[in-house]
């Protein structure tokens, strides 16, 4: 922890959303198999994990890769409470500051990464960025790592707009998108606009591929994300938009998994809305 009351977060394990792809060796396509878990009919016996997770896996049409994906998250229905509650990655709860989860600035992905944001800030006006000033001088640095990461202004990413500028806190980028009709993903670093998503590609022995996409922990931000003062996966207000994850989220899920594999998810996650047998999400799960 540092005097200032700030996390030191290690680099968080980014969602690699641009992977090279494994052999384009197709195999024969298995229908979404949901993996085997404990029986959570109700919990009526409260056999249940506390942290107990339900997952389906299948493989890629067109590679040698076999996916697998978080059902209770994509399922569940959180939604980014930026601005309405969320307490910010800090190590005591300071929802007045209106950091959200950019009080680190981001990484980026790759060299397309960051020239993409580059190009995004060149188009933002003053009206929309408040640190656009500071931008001129060059959005990013190197950490101690050597990594590619956003500038920090004040405290904060420099893309964070702060409370009392004219045009409201929250990201530049993100109100240029929407002003604009545009996707916030066209102008956003990766790992902003796949939060609180996260995708994982492990290698596999006979050389095939396993991607797991899941909820962002704050285990992934690094040994610094255990002195956050709250984490939106785990906070049941977060819980409580209008629609499930997979249908919100549906863009960036597109994004970061492609759409014939969105394709062959959504069929699953839509008939499994209304069964009576859905794992809630622990942080909303109601315990004995």
């Amino acid at each position: 922890m540092s005097r200032d009351g700030r996390a030191k977060p290690g680099r968080a394990a980014l969602g690699d959303a641009g992977a090279e792809p494994a052999g384009k060796r197709g195999r024969k396509t298995r229908r979404p198999q949901a993996e085997p878990g404990p029986a959570h009919h109700g919990d009526r016996f409260g056999l249940t994990p506390p942290d107990a997770h339900e997952w389906v896996s299948f493989d890629d049409p067109a590679e040698q890769r076999t996916w697998r994906f978080d059902v209770t998250f994509l399922l569940s229905h959180w939604g980014c409470i930026y601005g309405r509650g969320c307490q910010g990655v800090l190590t005591g709860a300071a929802p007045e500051m209106e950091q959200g989860c950019c009080s680190y600035g981001a990484h980026f992905t790759s060299a397309d990464d960051l020239a993409r944001v580059k190009a995004a800030a060149r188009t933002l006006t003053t009206d929309q960025w408040q640190f656009a000033g500071h931008g001129q001088r060059g959005i990013s640095r190197r950490n101690a790592d050597g990594v590619p990461v956003t500038r920090m202004v004040e405290g904060a990413c420099i893309f964070l707009n702060r409370p009392g500028f004219a045009g409201g806190p929250g990201c530049a980028l993100h109100r240029a998108a929407l002003e604009r009709g545009e996707e916030p993903m066209d102008l956003k670093p990766d790992v902003c606009w796949q939060l609180p998503l996260r995708r994982e590609d492990a290698s596999n022995p006979d050389g095939s591929v396993t991607s797991t996409v899941g909820q962002w922990d704050r285990s992934h931000w690094g040994a610094g994300g255990d002195e956050f003062a709250w984490w939106c996966t785990e906070a049941p207000e977060a819980f409580t938009g209008a629609t499930p994850v997979w249908r919100s989220m549906q863009a960036e899920l597109r994004a970061l998994v492609g759409k014939d594999v969105f394709n062959l998810l959504a069929p699953y996650l839509e008939a499994r809305e209304d069964t009576k047998a859905l794992l809630p999400h622990p942080s909303v799960r109601t315990r004995a």
